[in-house]
């Protein structure tokens, strides 16, 4: 008869054995969630070096998505404490993002009996789909067309192609305006670089003047943004100072409302909420857009609409807003 008692035993696993992974949880739970609410609140805080501080600020809207994993980790933990921990970068993401996403339709004022519809997109230099953006805009109903990345040859095809529906035009460098209003006191603006990316006019209508300011602010890159900080910053300081009351800028910004450059510009002008909520991501066009580059401001005025809308075949969606022309 054999001998049992001389065959090994399996390990019995100990209730103590089995808490240490989640144990080991709960603590990346924790650890998870004051990453992302320090993140998320202090994202301009952070050093600008080695372009740390523009990744982060530009990513800081996607750190949202750390919570799901984090409830995932604490579901597995079975901790009811990391659940109450989650609330800490949840309540922190819905302060920093909450207001700028609920959808404009819920407060929009009603349309005036006057209104201005402008549109602005950057048209991709090269593509050669210049006209084709500025005349699908023209059907979507737009007054004014403002479009960068623009070069000689474009321009005119799109004066031509936009013919005597826009009579009214002023092209400088790589950005330009088309109108079915008069112009008036157009100048270009180098904004403290020495080349034209910028432009300033007055829209005249029959309700008044609008003063209208088209970016094509120079390209940020982690090591490479000083040229964009120094455009965004002298336009902050020329818009300060402009004494008109309504007062619109849009174009390409090259920079997204969380970025530290923005800030200034963003506390003269003010950045009306989407129809429909979220973020409006303008760039990249496909395969979905991920940060908002393309931004309409505005000084004095009411907007009743901000959208995005898919024009030519530019990596960027066009932005286009309404804004009710005050009573003459």
């Amino acid at each position: 008869m054999p001998d049992y008692s001389t065959q090994p035993r399996a390990a019995k696993r100990t209730p103590r054995s089995r808490s240490r992974p989640r144990k080991f949880l709960r603590f990346l739970v924790f650890l998870g969630a004051l990453a992302a609410s320090l993140l998320i609140a202090f994202h301009t805080r952070i050093p600008d070096r080695l372009g740390l501080g523009l990744l982060v600020d530009n990513a800081a809207p996607w750190f949202g998505l750390l919570i799901p994993v984090l409830l995932l980790a604490a579901l597995v933990s079975r901790s009811k404490t990391s659940l109450v921990v989650l609330l800490v970068p949840i309540l922190t993401w819905v302060a920093a993002f909450g207001p700028s996403i609920i959808p404009l339709s819920w407060t929009a004022p009603e349309a005036a009996a006057q209104t201005l519809v402008l549109a602005s997109q950057n048209i991709k230099a090269g593509t050669g789909a210049a006209a084709q953006s500025a005349l699908e805009l023209a059907a979507d109903g737009s007054d004014v067309i403002a479009l960068q990345e623009l070069d000689a040859d474009s321009a005119n095809k799109v004066t031509d192609s936009l013919g005597a529906a826009y009579p009214h035009h002023f092209v400088v460098g790589t950005v330009g305006v088309w109108s079915k209003y008069p112009l008036e006191g157009s100048r270009s603006l180098d904004l403290g670089l020495g080349w034209k990316r910028a432009l300033r006019t007055q829209v005249v209508t029959r309700n008044g003047e609008v003063q209208l300011y088209v970016i094509h602010a120079a390209s940020a890159r982690p090591n490479d943004h000083i040229d964009r900080d120094v455009m965004l910053d002298e336009l902050a300081s020329t818009v300060e100072t402009d004494p008109q009351k309504h007062v619109i800028a849009l174009g390409d910004f090259n920079a997204t409302s969380t970025d530290r450059s923005f800030a200034r510009i963003s506390s003269v002008l003010k950045e009306p909420n989407q129809d429909d909520g979220l973020f409006g991501f303008t760039w990249p066009r496909d395969p979905f857009g991920m940060m908002r580059l393309d931004h309409v401001l505005v000084r004095g005025l009411e907007v009743t609409s901000n959208t995005t809308v898919p024009a030519g075949i530019s990596d960027h969606l066009a932005v286009r807003a309404t804004v009710n022309l005050p009573e003459s």
